[in-house]
C-alpha cells in the first residue's frame, strides 16, 4: 500500500485561510503529488488534483456528498439540506427538476428577460457620472431571474433582494461579520421565498406552468411526499442564486475586455469567438476554489488507501491552471478553446462529471449563455470610459472579486440591443 504525502502543517485550516485559492495546488508543485493528505479544523482530508483525480471524485460509487458540506456553508450560500448535500434518489428527483428548467426553450426566455434588463440599464447608467458594474450587474441579473422564475418583485426591491442573493455567496469563504451578513441574507430571504411557496400552493399567487416557482412548489421527495415550503423555498433560491452570483464572472469579463482590447475586433468579427472569450474567462480567473465529498467506501486508488467517511478536496482552481491541461496557463488566450478538448473532467470551473447523473452545475448552460450575452453588450451595446482604479483581486479572499467593482464613467448606449438568441457550443456532459 502506497503512503499518501502528508501536508507539513499540524493543521492547514489556517494555511488555508491564508493561501485561498491555490491552496491545493501550491502543495501539489511542493509536494509533487496529485494526491496528499492534509488536516482541516481537526479531521483528516485527502486533497486530489487532475483530470482522473475529478473522473474519481464524481464517481458516485465511491463518494457522496451527504456531510461534505461545512454547516455553515449551507447556512449561507446554498440552504440546509439542499440538493447539492444529497445523494442517490433524493439528489436525483431533485436535480431532474433543475434539468427540466434548463431546456433551449426555457434558457431563451430568460436572455430575451436580460436582454431588455441590460437595455434598460444602460438607459440608466447614461444618466450617472459613474456606475459599479458588479453591483449593477446583480440587479440586472436578479431582475430578470426573478422574472423568469415566477418571482414577483417590485422595482423598489430589486437591488436589496439582489445585494441580498450577492451576501449570501460573498459569505461561503468568510468569517465574522462576513458570515452573519450572509446568514441574515438567506434568512431574509428564505422567508420571503417561503411566502412565496404558500401563496402558489394555496392558489393565491398564479404563476406560469413549467416556470421555476410552479417546478418548486409542486417538488416532491424521493417517497413522492411534498418538500416542506422552507425547503421548496431553498430549492427556488437555489435556481435564482446562481444567476445572480454571474455577476462575478461578468465583471471579470469587463476586466478581461479592458485589459486586452485586441480581442474587441475578433468578438465583433466572429461570433463563435465569443464563446473563446467566456470559457478562458471562466478558466482564467478565480471563482471556486475546491469542492468536497466524503468516501463512500472503503477503496484503493493509485495504490492509496481512501477510508470511509474520509473529506475529500478535489482542486478547482489549480487544475484550471495546471499547464500539463492548459498550455501556458498564465496567459490569457481565448483562441485554446479552438483547439483544446473538453472533456467533463478536465474544465470543471463549476464542477465536473456528468449533467443527467452527476453533481455538475445544472446551471452552467445559463452561466455560458449569460456570459456570452453581456461580453456582447459590453462591447457593442454602450460605450464607456474606464477611469483609473484598483483592478487587482486576492487570491486569499474566497469568493474574490476586482477591488473597485470595475468602474465605469460616461456609459452611452450605441442603439444596438443586446442579443437575445445566445446559445453555448454542443455540449459534451451527457451521458
Amino acid at each position: 500500500m502506497q503512503t499518501i504525502p502528508r501536508d507539513p502543517s499540524l493543521d492547514s485550516t489556517l494555511d488555508v485561510v491564508r493561501e485561498g485559492f491555490p491552496f491545493i495546488w501550491n502543495r501539489v508543485r511542493n509536494l509533487h503529488s496529485d494526491i496528499f493528505q492534509i488536516r482541516l479544523m481537526g479531521q483528516r482530508a485527502i486533497c486530489l488534483h487532475g483530470p482522473e483525480a475529478a473522473e474519481l471524485f464524481y464517481d458516485p460509487a465511491y463518494f457522496v456528498r451527504t456531510g461534505a458540506v461545512p454547516r455553515r456553508v449551507q447556512t449561507t450560500l446554498m440552504g440546509l439540506d439542499a440538493v447539492q448535500t444529497h445523494d442517490g434518489a433524493e439528489h436525483r428527483c431533485r436535480k431532474d427538476a433543475f434539468m427540466a428548467l434548463m431546456t433551449p426553450q426555457s434558457r431563451g426566455r430568460l436572455m430575451r428577460l436580460l436582454a431588455r434588463e441590460w437595455q434598460a440599464a444602460a438607459e440608466y447608467w447614461a444618466g450617472q457620472e459613474e456606475i459599479v458594474l458588479f453591483d449593477e450587474a446583480q440587479e440586472v441579473l436578479c431582475r430578470a431571474a426573478c422574472a423568469w422564475a415566477g418571482v414577483p418583485l417590485p422595482d423598489e426591491d430589486a437591488r436589496r433582494r439582489a445585494r441580498d442573493f450577492g451576501l449570501m455567496v460573498d459569505a461561503f469563504g468568510g468569517a465574522g461579520p462576513r458570515h452573519w451578513r450572509g446568514k441574515r441574507a438567506r434568512t431574509r430571504t428564505e422567508d420571503w421565498m417561503e411566502g412565496l411557496i404558500k401563496q402558489i400552493r394555496k392558489g393565491r399567487l398564479e404563476v406560469a406552468a413549467g416556470s421555476p416557482a410552479d417546478v418548486m412548489a409542486g417538488l416532491g421527495d424521493a417517497d413522492g411526499e411534498l418538500l416542506s415550503a422552507r425547503m421548496a423555498a431553498i430549492e427556488l433560491i437555489n435556481v435564482v442564486r446562481p444567476i445572480v452570483a454571474i455577476a462575478t464572472y461578468i465583471t471579470f469579463a469587463a476586466v478581461a475586455l479592458h485589459e486586452y482590447p485586441a480581442y474587441k475586433g475578433l468578438l465583433r468579427a466572429d461570433e463563435e469567438y465569443t464563446e473563446y472569450f467566456v470559457q478562458e474567462v471562466r478558466r482564467d480567473f478565480p471563482f471556486a476554489p475546491f469542492l468536497g465529498a466524503r468516501v463512500r467506501q472503503d477503496f484503493t486508488w493509485r495504490g492509496c488507501r481512501f477510508d470511509k467517511g474520509t473529506l475529500v478536496l478535489l482542486d478547482v482552481y489549480g487544475l484550471n491552471h495546471d499547464p500539463r491541461v492548459w498550455p501556458e496557463p498564465n496567459v490569457f488566450w481565448p483562441d485554446r478553446f479552438r483547439h483544446q478538448a473538453i472533456s467533463p473532467y478536465n474544465f470543471i470551473p463549476q464542477g465536473g462529471g456528468y449533467y443527467d447523473t452527476g453533481h455538475r452545475c445544472a446551471g452552467e448552460w445559463i452561466t455560458i449563455e449569460t456570459l456570452k450575452q453581456a461580453v456582447t453588450f459590453l462591447n457593442t451595446g454602450i460605450r464607456y470610459e474606464v477611469p483609473a482604479q484598483d483592478l487587482r483581486y486576492d487570491l486569499t479572499r474566497m469568493p474574490t472579486l476586482p477591488a473597485s467593482g470595475f468602474v465605469m464613467r460616461q456609459v452611452r448606449p450605441t442603439g444596438q440591443p443586446a442579443p437575445t438568441a445566445v446559445q453555448t457550443a454542443a455540449c459534451p456532459f451527457h451521458h
